[in-house]
């Protein structure tokens, strides 16, 4: 935004924002479109303020996009950055089918350092990309100008936001209900982030894979659809640097390197959700213990509906289907659970991420797809003590849970209280 608004005043032509809502975006659910559009409709009523209109195109964003082109002599098209289909395959689409007048740029506005100058090739590791963003954040970690009032768009209308219009255009998506914990927005994201570091950022390092307390950052919803952006977020941050060094210093590594080496993966991955993807260490250990016994095989159905013998995983798959999200290090735990049982690891990673993207307001993402593939495939990871099932995957287990957070209140909280 900042940048195609410094674009506009340099030649004094209008600016105008474009959001294409498609029905077949990802496996989003209702619960992921009603947080969307509520968002986009504060981001719209937050740009009418600066003399900026927002419209809302229905359909396949491609033709959309070039029809608008034609229609209103555009220019220039600058697009946001985001490394999974089907946006890649938009964006390339687009590419190709643009007027050769037109300009065609993308920003990254999703990574700190944008991912294409963190590193020019996929990381083996956060060991190896850390050092490489530590060195950039001199540069890109810096407060933003601001977006000021467009005055060459003083003769543009400005299309109503018609909510209801939209939220019946992606009624057919899957029937999640939309979580109510969290308000969409730009204006609720910067609350949060307020609520964040003055209620817990003091604590973080130590309590933030307390599953029964709830310790996280909380502020993935807001980061995932763009409510609020890390740089934000960081910059506030590590005001508190001082006070609080060692939380501060495991944050930026959770929010910053371990996100952008997610972003990464998928940037220079053809296919981020496959198991030829995968270090072949993982595959060829997986498949040397494919005959394994294994003494629980659950159906996609059983896991969806939490019904293992698990109780801290059925509570944690509770708390995705009710709350639409659940600690990070349960999230590993869930992931390496569902490998466990499943007649194989393929099976594993699909159903592993179709429920992370069904139920997890922040599913259908970068982190998501890292998480499952690290869980199952070993992504990121090195090779641990041998054991049936896993091979040399990491395996997790309950004595790990158990050092981490109050299990049975955990389970209360999310299974006993029904």
């Amino acid at each position: 935004m900042i940048f195609s608004q410094r674009l506009a005043l340099k030649y004094e032509i209008p600016l105008v924002v474009v959001f294409c809502l498609s029905k077949s975006y990802m496996r989003y659910s209702r619960r992921h479109f009603d947080f969307m559009i509520r968002g986009l409709d504060s981001v719209s009523t937050s740009l009418k303020a600066l003399k900026i209109p927002m419209h809302v195109l229905l359909g396949d964003p491609t033709p959309n996009i070039l029809k608008f082109v034609k229609n209103n002599n555009v220019s220039a098209v600058i697009a946001d950055f985001l490394p999974l289909d089907p946006y890649k395959s938009w964006l390339e689409d687009l590419k190709q089918e643009i007027p050769e007048d037109v300009s065609l740029c993308q920003v990254d506005a999703h990574n700190i350092v944008p991912a294409w100058i963190a590193s020019p090739k996929r990381e083996y590791a956060a060991r190896t990309i850390r050092p490489k963003i530590h060195q950039h954040l001199d540069e890109f970690l810096t407060e933003f100008p601001p977006i000021i009032p467009h005055e060459p768009n003083k003769s543009l209308s400005f299309p109503d936001f018609e909510i209801s219009k939209y939220i019946k255009f992606v009624e057919d998506a899957a029937d999640v209900k939309p979580i109510t914990w969290a308000v969409p927005g730009p204006d609720q994201g910067l609350l949060e982030l307020e609520k964040f570091v003055s209620e817990r950022l003091g604590t973080f390092a130590d309590t933030r894979n307390d599953a029964a307390n709830d310790l996280t950052s909380n502020l993935s919803p807001w980061f995932h659809f763009g409510h609020l952006s890390t740089q934000r977020t960081i910059l506030r941050a590590i005001e508190f640097k001082n006070k609080y060094k060692k939380h501060v210093e495991i944050f930026i590594e959770e929010a910053v390197v371990r996100r952008e080496l997610s972003e990464n993966y998928c940037y220079y991955t053809e296919e981020p959700e496959s198991p030829s993807s995968a270090p072949n260490w993982a595959v060829q250990t997986l498949k040397k213990h494919l005959k394994d016994e294994r003494p629980y095989v659950y159906t996609l159905e059983e896991l969806e509906n939490a019904e293992t013998h698990d109780h801290i995983w059925n509570a944690a798959q509770k708390q995705l289907t009710g709350k639409g999200k659940m600690s990070n290090y349960l999230r590993m735990y869930w992931a390496k659970k569902i490998l466990e049982w499943s007649a194989d690891p393929e099976t594993a990673l699909k159903n592993s991420l179709i429920l992370n993207d069904k139920y997890s307001i922040d599913g259908n993402d970068c982190n998501g797809v890292v998480g499952c593939m690290w869980a199952v495939y070993g992504l990121h990871d090195r090779p641990w003590r041998e054991r049936p099932i896993f091979g040399i995957v990491r395996y997790m287990s309950e004595v790990g849970c158990n050092r981490h957070f109050n299990i049975e209140e955990y389970v209360e909280k999310h299974i006993k209280a029904e």
